[in-house]
């Protein structure tokens, strides 16, 4: 990977240097009206984990003794302290009722088989009842779905909105979807297991062969080798189904997602479709015309069934969802899904999981999906820039790229499938994320989302059972030390945090807050970063700067991903970008930085370009906006 950005690097480097007078692109010409709502910053929180003040952590630990967060310890102050840093929409993850080991049959849930669950908490993603939740996350485990109800209030009152996950291409071996409504079915209530495929039938089958529990290697033992009744090496499964990754063999490998089956679509085991495609002008039709389209149309019962449950949380309250591999299934089910879901709730939050940038633009119009993860152009770029391997004249390269769609890519640094930057095999020091935070939170008009916890730096250490350390543990129960400090005894106040990990977060905070409250943010953008690449001494690779503007706010913005280097330059604002911000020849502007407003500069009007001096610390930015 690092090879392949510097050889890109470098031959788009001597490219642009030849021409130094570009032209703005049309969107910079215009700003953007595309969002009036502002920016949206997204809080990923693992349910289960927020409110565990347990520190216990044994490896493969019991609910009873490492603990379990609940929708409870989502109280006002916490609501409103997540709130305050900056965020619009929490995303509450782990939430519908997945297969897991805790014994809750004194409630009428059927206990999960050990043998084909990951981890003792089970997978988020492999859900058991699409119209119910976790037992984990409630008091009183029979009220369960009521106390989810008063999180949806409590969420709503503290002026956020929420997101839960719908994770459409697979569900629980052991999926019995025992709270479907009167009048519904649970997926395969009426397949056909005696064919492979059927339109209608919702999984896959192995005709003649039974599931076989895969081989275990490595020294993995399901609970890590404690007793257990129903870890016998045998889950009863008969034909077996396809699994949830593909895998079409009755006995996977413990490397697929065994624990799931995978959901038909209507796609044939040859790849091709059971169901009318669309035609290729529908990616640029609104919601309304994708749900015309479908409305007298015959579609595969998965669709239907989906389509229902989308609709039956976002009549309980809820303002939109995150879509699990959302690659995995094909795109005219979106347009089926989300069109249907739109006409419910307009302004639902639709945010999917897509990793093949190929596919984007097919998911974002044809599948009218509001936001994809931007992970393998920004993520991976930051990422390998905050390990010191590549060159920041590769953001501009990325931004460029994504010009059309730009709007649309969620940025984040951190989620629960990612290692957590203060994480050894990341970086190992949440201080390194620093500027590579403020690019991904004001680089675009796209929603920003951090993961709970980054905020004070948690590294992700624990071995908590299944699976390694640098990720904080989704499959088990497991308390989340730096986390935990902020929450204080369930006082979320931050009472136990280090100096440091106080000050990290007050970053945090401030940087989200601009992002919501500068509406240059969600204008226009021009690179800077070549421009003093090729004009400004002392300007290098480890530097980045662009600027954003709508009318007359305007603002730059500047980071120094080096963690040992400072530097000291004159930055200079291109020709093109003072045209546009009708800034006078020989006259002098005012800029303060708005992260820590201790900062000012006075830009001067020089020879058609903007001049004035920089001194950046390591790892530190600014975003000076211009004072009127």
């Amino acid at each position: 990977m690092g090879k392949k950005y510097l050889f890109i690097t470098i031959i788009l480097l001597t490219a642009l240097a030849c021409n130094k007078k570009k032209e703005l692109s049309k969107d910079k010409k215009e700003a953007t009206t595309m969002n009036k709502e502002g920016k949206k910053v997204i809080y990923q929180v693992f349910t289960r984990l927020f409110g565990n003040t347990n520190t216990m952590n044994k490896p493969w630990g019991t609910i009873e003794e490492n603990g379990v967060g609940t929708f409870s310890d989502f109280t006002p102050q916490a609501l409103k302290e997540i709130k305050e840093l900056g965020v619009t929409h929490i995303w509450y993850t782990g939430v519908p009722h997945h297969a897991l080991v805790t014994d809750y049959s004194a409630f009428g849930i059927t206990n999960d088989d050990p043998d084909v669950i990951k981890g003792r908490a089970g997978s988020p993603y492999a859900v058991k009842d699409y119209y119910n939740v976790n037992p984990d996350l409630a008091k009183d485990p029979s009220k369960r779905l009521e106390e989810f109800q008063e999180l949806i209030r409590r969420t709503h009152k503290a002026g956020l909105e929420l997101i839960i996950d719908i994770v459409p291409n697979h569900v629980a071996r052991h999926y019995e979807g025992s709270s479907t409504p009167k009048g519904k079915e649970p997926f395969g209530a009426s397949d056909d297991t005696s064919a492979e495929y059927k339109r209608n039938n919702n999984f896959y089958y192995i005709p003649g062969s039974s599931f076989q529990v895969p081989e275990w290697t490595n020294g993995y033992k399901p609970l890590g080798g404690d007793p257990h009744p129903l870890v016998d090496h045998y889950f009863p499964e008969d034909p077996a189904k396809w699994t949830g990754n593909g895998s079409r063999k009755s006995k996977p490998d413990m490397n697929d997602w065994y624990e799931t089956v995978k959901i038909n679509y209507g796609v044939r085991p040859d790849g091709s479709f059971d169901f009318e495609t669309l035609p290729d002008d529908y990616g640029g039709r609104d919601f309304k015309e994708h749900l015309s389209f479908w409305k007298d149309r015959s579609v595969p019962d998965s669709w239907i069934k989906f389509k229902d449950i989308a609709l039956y949380w976002l009549e309980m309250g809820v303002d939109g969802f995150r879509f699990d591999m959302a690659e995995m299934v094909p795109v005219e089910f979106w347009s089926y899904l989300n069109s249907h879901i739109k006409e419910k709730n307009e302004k639902s939050l639709l945010l999917a999981e897509v990793y093949n940038p190929s596919l984007y633009r097919e998911y974002i119009f044809k599948g009218k999906m509001d936001y994809l993860y931007d992970k393998v152009e920004l993520y991976d770029s930051l990422k390998h820039i905050m390990q010191g391997h590549g060159w920041t004249d590769h953001i501009p390269v990325v931004q460029k790229g994504m010009m059309d769609i730009e709007h649309h890519m969620l940025h984040f640094l951190e989620n629960h499938d990612e290692q957590r930057i203060a994480s050894p095999e990341f970086v190992g020091n949440a201080q390194i994320g620093k500027p590579a935070m403020v690019v991904s939170a004001t680089l675009s008009t796209s929603p920003t989302m951090i993961y709970f916890g980054q905020e004070v730096g948690e590294p992700g250490a624990e071995n908590a059972g299944f699976g390694s350390s640098s990720r904080t543990s989704i499959f088990d129960y497991v308390g989340v030390p730096h986390h935990q400090r902020w929450v204080n005894n369930k006082k979320f106040d931050g009472g136990q945090l280090t100096d440091e990990e106080t000050d990290l977060r007050d970053f945090y905070k401030r940087l989200l807050n601009v992002t919501i409250s500068n509406d240059a943010l969600m204008g226009a953008y021009e690179d800077i970063h070549y421009y003093n690449r090729d004009h400004t001494e002392g300007y290098n690779y480890r530097v980045l700067s662009f600027v954003r503007w709508v009318d007359d706010e305007q603002l730059v913005v500047l980071s120094n991903f080096d963690s040992n280097e400072s530097y000291n330059f004159q930055l200079k604002i291109p020709p093109s970008v003072i045209e546009a911000w009708n800034l006078k020849e020989g006259s002098s502007y005012e800029m303060t930085d708005l992260l820590y407003n201790t900062s000012k500069v006075t830009m001067k009007i020089e020879a058609g370009q903007g001049v004035f001096d920089v001194s950046l610390d390591p790892l530190q930015s600014f975003i000076f906006k211009r004072i009127e």
